[in-house]
């Protein structure tokens, strides 16, 4: 022990060793000495108390793998709450009102000093100012829909309809169907087969609840039957479930019908109309009139159609710009049957708000990402939790085939998907009414027997 004391006094001290052939130590003890010193200094490092670990969070992803987009780690915009309206008031329009009401002399002693007036008197011209003022500000306000939604309806004077919607791709089925609902419900991309299920959209008034089913977009082949492939994978169910409905609306693309005309469009819409069905109904609309020029054309279009016995009645309407919607409205509403409703008017269910999640993920994710790859991609719910301050956390995943094609989406440092769960983000906010906690997640699918 001495001796190694002696040799770490010589380390630490300034002065150089003395040379391995001094005769002090001859050249094997040297080493020896030299090591053991080495290792004792190693020794007493390692013995020395480490700091102790940070304990993890009891709630902590560490094992999780990190989202490709987190809402979290974003800064969305705050939504200000809106002023309520104030009426403004013109002193001339008053003041013809009040003449209309109470008569000239009433007018007139408004703009001259007040004269003092018994107390009944007074208080009865005041009463007759406020029913007067409330009956004016009634006839010129806009209807109230809140007293509509509050409005509790019996259940045996409810009355239901449900509708199916179907037509080929790109006819304008969503966007009609979001259009009559009031909010969004399915996704509206310009690319073809952007519906690829059937998606469910309510709409309640007064006594009358109509379901609205927008379907994927049908197409037949030029021997005038479905094509089985639609059937199987990209419809699914769409041809079996059309004779579900109480009312079935064909849709078509005006526009398209009268520049670049299809065939197998038309051969669908004769499949459609040629014969009378007993328990169902079934209207014609043509969509997209606003981009029809000259309005002849319809006329012409409606005439093509009009030997028809299948269809009920014809409808031309603009599903993004709403001309010709109120009409086939109250056509529906008029057609509902009495049973009592299907879904609550005043909540939205669970299933609709997840369904509605999806859409809109899947529309944003359609605005950017283009070609072959979005039709290739599985989309999934994962996760679907209500917290407690009342916000939603939400979590979906992309499931991609090739690598490649994941990086495609994600893009350049995570570019192109944090775009897509922004804008999905801030668009499900304004529709939930509520804060939403958005996490995307893209990964690759696993080869088969992996």
């Amino acid at each position: 022990m001495k001796a190694l004391r002696g040799i770490s006094r010589v380390l630490s001290s300034s002065s150089p060793l003395p040379p391995p052939s001094s005769k002090i130590l001859n050249s094997h003890l040297y080493r020896s000495c030299l090591s053991r010193s080495f290792a004792a200094r190693a020794l007493r490092q390692n013995l020395a108390p480490a700091p102790a670990p940070a304990p993890a969070p009891a709630d902590s992803d560490a094992d999780l793998p990190s989202a490709d987009f987190d809402s979290s780690a974003f800064s969305l915009p705050t939504q200000a709450p809106t002023p309520p309206k104030t009426p403004i008031w013109d002193e001339a329009h008053r003041a013809r009102a009040d003449e209309v009401l109470f008569g000239k002399a009433a007018a007139q002693s408004r703009s001259q000093p007040e004269v003092v007036e018994d107390d009944d008197e007074a208080e009865e011209r005041e009463r007759a100012t406020r029913l007067a003022r409330a009956l004016l500000e009634a006839a010129l306000g806009q209807p109230d829909e809140d007293e509509e939604e509050d409005m509790v309806v019996k259940e045996e004077d409810q009355r239901s309809l449900s509708v199916g919607i179907i037509g080929a791709p790109n006819a304008g089925k969503s966007c009609l169907t979001n259009f009559m609902v009031g909010t969004k419900v399915a996704a509206v991309s310009r690319k073809t087969n952007t519906t690829i299920h059937e998606v469910l959209g309510v709409m309640t008034k007064g006594n009358t609840q109509i379901c609205f089913f927008d379907t994927p977009g049908l197409m037949i082949g030029h021997h005038g039957y479905p094509y089985r492939t639609d059937v199987k994978v990209r419809v699914e169910s769409a041809w079996s479930s059309i004779e579900l409905y109480d009312l079935l609306i064909m849709m078509f693309d005006v526009h398209r019908h009268l520049t670049m005309p299809d065939k197998r469009v038309f051969k669908l819409i004769k499949l459609m109309g040629e014969k009378v069905h007993s328990k169902q109904k079934r209207v014609l609309c043509m969509n997209k009139v606003d981009l029809v020029e000259d309005k002849k054309d319809l006329l012409k279009v409606a005439k093509e159609f009009a030997d028809l016995p299948g269809y009920d009645k014809y409808f031309m309407i603009s599903g993004l710009k709403g001309s010709g919607v109120k009409d086939l409205v109250q056509y529906l509403m008029d057609q509902a049957v009495k049973r009592p409703w299907d879904e609550d008017p005043t909540t939205m269910s669970e299933e609709i708000m997840k369904t509605i999640s999806l859409e809109v993920v899947r529309e944003k994710m359609l605005d950017h990402i283009h070609q072959e790859i979005p039709y290739v991609i599985e989309h999934r719910m994962m996760d679907w939790k209500e917290l407690r301050d009342g916000s939603l956390r939400v979590e979906q995943h992309f499931i991609t085939p090739k690598p490649s094609q994941r990086q495609i989406l994600v893009g350049k440092n995570g570019s192109k998907i944090g775009r897509i769960g922004i804008e999905a983000n801030e668009e499900l906010r304004s529709i939930f009414k509520r804060n939403v906690h958005l996490i995307l997640q893209v990964r690759v699918a696993r080869k088969r027997g992996a």
